[in-house]
Formats: C-alpha cells, sequence, structure tokens
C-alpha cells in the first residue's frame, strides 16, 4: 500500500526524472513528503509563472519533459504563462496541481478551479486523477503526451484527499517515445523535386531536434549546397558561421532573406510551422497556398496542411528526416551554390552590429565584445522587447542546446529559464538578456539562483520605458504617451540586496570591466545598462519613428 503522493514521485521516478520546479502549497503536502526520501532535486521558486517558465526551459533544452508543481487556485493561473509558451513553442512539460478535496468539489471551494476548462485550449491534455490506484498509468501517458508528435504541456490536477489515500498500484513504468520517420517513396520525390529546383531554401524549425540531428541536416546543406535559415528564436539549430547559413526568420528579417524566400521555387520547411511571426504575418509564404513549392516536414500530421497546402508532406520528427535524408547524395555542382554563397555574405553584414547610436552607452559595441568573451557554448536567454533584437540579430549562435527564448513573444522569461539552465548546465556560462520591463515580471527568480548557488548572469537593458510598445505608441499616436514610462530600481543594488553581484554601466567602455568582474564574483550577479531610451532600434531613433510616423 503506497499513499498518491509516493506513487506520483515513483512514478516521476520511472520516467528518468531528475528534477522538478516547483512553489510549495498545502494541497501536495503528501507529493513534497514523498520527495523528501526521492534522488529527484527539488528546486523551490519564489512565483510560479516563474517556476513553470523553469521547466519549459528544461524541456527546450532537453527534449524531456520539464516538471513543475504548483498549488491550486493563484499558483495554478500563475503558472498558466510557462504554459502558454510551452504550447506556442512546442516545449514538453509536465505541470502538476494540488487540488481541493473531492468532497469539496462543485462548492467553489477555497481556490477553486476547473483546469480542464482553464487550461483547455493552452495545453496538449488536462486530466484529474480521481483514483490513486491509476496514477502510474496517467503519469506514463502524461509523458507519452508531450512528447509525442508536436511536444506540448500537459496538466494533471491532484485533489488533495488522492493523494493521501493509500492504495495498490502497478509499479510505474518508463512512457515509450513515439517516433515518426519518413517513407522512403517520400525522400525519393523530395529528391526529384530538389534536383529540378532553381531556387530551394531550407528553413528549420520547431522541437525535437538534438546534436546529432543539428549534424546531420548540417552535412545536408553542405551536400546540396543549400542556404538554411532558422526559424523565430530557434537559431542555434544551425550554425551562423557556416557558409550556409543565411540568417534567421524572425521579427525584423534580413530584406535580402525575405526576398530569396518569396522568390524561391521550392522551401524544405523542417520541424517548423510557419506561423505569424517567421512568416512575417504569413507573407513569405502565402496562406493557405504558397507561391513556391511547399515540402513541410513534421511530427504531428495535424500540422501538415493546417495553415498551408504543402506540395509534399512528410509526417516525421526532424531528428529521424535528417537522419534519413542524410543519406542520400547531392547534385555534384547544384546551380543555386552561388546564390547560397550570397545569402551567407549577406547574413555576415547585417549581423554586424552598429558601433553608433544616440546617448552614452551603445549596445553595438558591447555585443561586439560579447561575441569575442563568449564561449561557443555559452547559454543565452532571453524574454521579449526591444532589447532582445541585439541578441537575435548580432549574436552568433554556433551550438545546439544554447538558445531558450519563447517564440510566444513572452516578457519575464529570461532570468528564470537561466537559473533552470545553469542547473542543468553547470559548468557552461548562462547569459540571461532582460529588458528593465522584462525583468521585473519575474525578477524574483534571482533569489533562486542565490539560494542555490547558480552563477548566472543577468544583463538588463534599463531604457526606463516598455520599449517595443512605446515604439508602436509612437508610431501609432505620435507623442502622445500613455502608460509606457518606466520608474526603476537600482538593478546592481537590487543583486547585492538578494546577496548576488551587482554592476552599473553608464558608459559603454564600462561594460567589459563590469562584464569581467560579474564573472568573476563566483555569484548570480546583475550588469545592468543605462540605455537612452531614444535607441529603440539597432537603426532608429525613437525621434526618427514619431516623425516618420
Amino acid at each position: 500500500m503506497k499513499t498518491g503522493g509516493q506513487l506520483i514521485v515513483e512514478a516521476l521516478e520511472a520516467n528518468g526524472t531528475d528534477r522538478i520546479f516547483c512553489v510549495p502549497g498545502e494541497s501536495y503536502l503528501a507529493v513534497l513528503d514523498a520527495l523528501h526520501d526521492s534522488p529527484i532535486r527539488s528546486i523551490v521558486c519564489r512565483q510560479e509563472g516563474g517556476a513553470a517558465m523553469m521547466a519549459d526551459c528544461q524541456g527546450r533544452l532537453t527534449g524531456k519533459p520539464g516538471i513543475c508543481f504548483v498549488t491550486r487556485g493563484p499558483g495554478a493561473t500563475n503558472a498558466s504563462a510557462g504554459i502558454h509558451i510551452a504550447m506556442q513553442d512546442s516545449v514538453p512539460l509536465i505541470l502538476f496541481i494540488g487540488q481541493v478535496a473531492s468532497h469539496a468539489k462543485e462548492r467553489e471551494a477555497f481556490q477553486e478551479v476547473d483546469y480542464k476548462r482553464f487550461f483547455g485550449d493552452i495545453a496538449k491534455w488536462v486530466v484529474e486523477i480521481d483514483d490513486a490506484s491509476r496514477i502510474p498509468e496517467f503519469v506514463t501517458r502524461a509523458f507519452a503526451v508531450a512528447t509525442s508528435g508536436r511536444p506540448g504541456p500537459v496538466v494533471i490536477s491532484m485533489p488533495e484527499d488522492m493523494l493521501t489515500s493509500e492504495v495498490e498500484a502497478p509499479t510505474a513504468l518508463a512512457h515509450t517515445l513515439v517516433e515518426t520517420s519518413p517513407g522512403e517513396a517520400e525522400i525519393d520525390r523530395l529528391e526529384a523535386l530538389l534536383n529540378a529546383a532553381k531556387r530551394p531554401i531550407a528553413i528549420l524549425g520547431g522541437t525535437r531536434w538534438d546534436i546529432q540531428a543539428v549534424q546531420d541536416v548540417t552535412r545536408i546543406a553542405e551536400a546540396w549546397s543549400l542556404p538554411v535559415g532558422c526559424s523565430f528564436r530557434r537559431q542555434m539549430l544551425f550554425d551562423h558561421l557556416h557558409p550556409n547559413y543565411a540568417g534567421d526568420v524572425g521579427i525584423g528579417i534580413n530584406p535580402k532573406l525575405a526576398a530569396a524566400i518569396k522568390q524561391a521555387d521550392l522551401v524544405l520547411l523542417i520541424g517548423g510551422r510557419m506561423g505569424e511571426m517567421p512568416s512575417s504575418d504569413y507573407t513569405l509564404l502565402k496562406s493557405p497556398y504558397p507561391d513556391q513549392m511547399l515540402v513541410h516536414v513534421h511530427a504531428d500530421a495535424g500540422e501538415l496542411g493546417r495553415v498551408y497546402r504543402p506540395t509534399l508532406a512528410i509526417n516525421a520528427s526532424p531528428a529521424a528526416f535528417v537522419r534519413a535524408f542524410a543519406r542520400r547524395k547531392g547534385p555534384a555542382a547544384p546551380g543555386w551554390a552561388a546564390e547560397t554563397a550570397k545569402l551567407h555574405a549577406a547574413y555576415l553584414e547585417w549581423s554586424t552590429p552598429p558601433q553608433t547610436g544616440p546617448g552614452a552607452v551603445k549596445m553595438g559595441p558591447i555585443m561586439t565584445y560579447l561575441e569575442k568573451a563568449l564561449p561557443e557554448d555559452a547559454i543565452l536567454t532571453n524574454g521579449a522587447g526591444n532589447y532582445a533584437t541585439w541578441v537575435h540579430r548580432f549574436h552568433r549562435f554556433r551550438r545546439f542546446a544554447t538558445q531558450a527564448a519563447p517564440t510566444s513573444g513572452s516578457m519575464g522569461y529570461g532570468t528564470p529559464a537561466a537559473v533552470a539552465a545553469k542547473a542543468l548546465y553547470p559548468d557552461r556560462e548562462v547569459i540571461a538578456f532582460a529588458g528593465d520591463g522584462c525583468f521585473l515580471m519575474n525578477g524574483q527568480e534571482f533569489a533562486t539562483a542565490v539560494q542555490y548557488d547558480l552563477p548566472i548572469i543577468v544583463v538588463v537593458v534599463n531604457n526606463g520605458i516598455y520599449g517595443t510598445i512605446r515604439m508602436h505608441q509612437e508610431r501609432e499616436y505620435p507623442s502622445r504617451v500613455v502608460a509606457t514610462d518606466l520608474k526603476n530600481p537600482d538593478f546592481a543594488a537590487l543583486a547585492r540586496a538578494y546577496g548576488g553581484h551587482g554592476e552599473t554601466v553608464a558608459r559603454t567602455e564600462d561594460f567589459a570591466p563590469a562584464f569581467e568582474r560579474a564573472r568573476a564574483s563566483g555569484k548570480p550577479a546583475i550588469v545592468e545598462i543605462r540605455l537612452d531610451p531614444e535607441a529603440i532600434t539597432p537603426t532608429r531613433t525613437l525621434t526618427q519613428i514619431r516623425d516618420k510616423s
């Protein structure tokens, strides 16, 4: 006889869980008690949104479900931000929620929420376990659902009395990973389409990649001389200094790359959905019928033909597809090789940061310094805001599992993601980028980094405004500023108050020594950059945006 709490933990162990992220609650004390005797590491967080984003980062970097535990009601609703990220970003995650006791359900009991209704549209599967003997079944299924097809979040509700009940139950077994692979006929047809193409391009995106898959897709690009773009915030899927790399297909795309995609006669889309952001609002590929021939490779059959009608649809995971196609040999001298070289040259020019700009601090030289200072395996995380342009456009990603950023555009992601990344890879440098508004949404998780001695460095780009919204505001309603100004704390002092290291950068030349001191401190650190709000983008000022409007 075992309690429901013990069975939950045993099922997690059987499925290879090594750590969970949580905010404790009395609704799942039985699970916490079972974790006391488990090898699973518990990382206690300061807010459920941050905990869920940490679990997302774990799933994003490993391909295995990140695990989060929260309490009922406000705990669960706080966590919903991380669930939405995982859903839109196709990241495997399992959220466990303590629920009110069974006798109190349907009475609007203390902190009661109907989780099937609340999470129904932002999770792959939502279930409430009423019978503790079925815990092994449901948890193993949750791992299978979270990782199969298009990965995503699963939500499990656990009534408090179910967790304390003692039952007999089968021993939990690990889930079986479901892999989808291409058929030989599909590979044959793709080979024929590529051989007939004059201006092909490949775009990589989505999840279910690994190091081997990245190596395989590189071999494919080399064999066929294909130009390769990476979808929005999936830049770690291809080495940016490889001669076949053409750039990122996301917000603020290089106009030369956008033109190449529009003019292509064949687009090979591997793993991605080509949603609103990477498609430039469905203009690079017209919906539902693209001008280009489209070969769409995706692990979820439901995504094939959902937005775009493909010329060839291949239901396969990215890893399985590139493993199969890498065995085919490309033409000896494809006619588009020169175009591939031009696109890479255009990328190198596009990704060279400007060295000038308004104000005493200029981000261009800072990015130039970081490109030289950071090792190739450094992990960069960020949330959302105009500041992120400096990372996405000017940082040249070289390796897999070095990027954690939400394609859903959620603010507040960078700091908790950095905590999870450092816990996962303690020997690698982890740098979080955040705007001032972005940082203060989940900046309390800096305390989690201090608690667990995780020396992340958070670069806070502080311009005293919600920059992206101000930019749009000045364009649409020039000089009518409302609700976008911010009065911020001294972020360096805040870091020290938490027990970390703090630095303030007021001039460009201050950054390098401040960053090196943060590195040398051995503590979680915040390096605050006080940026002129006029420096709203790498190439335009707020005044220019306002005047042009």
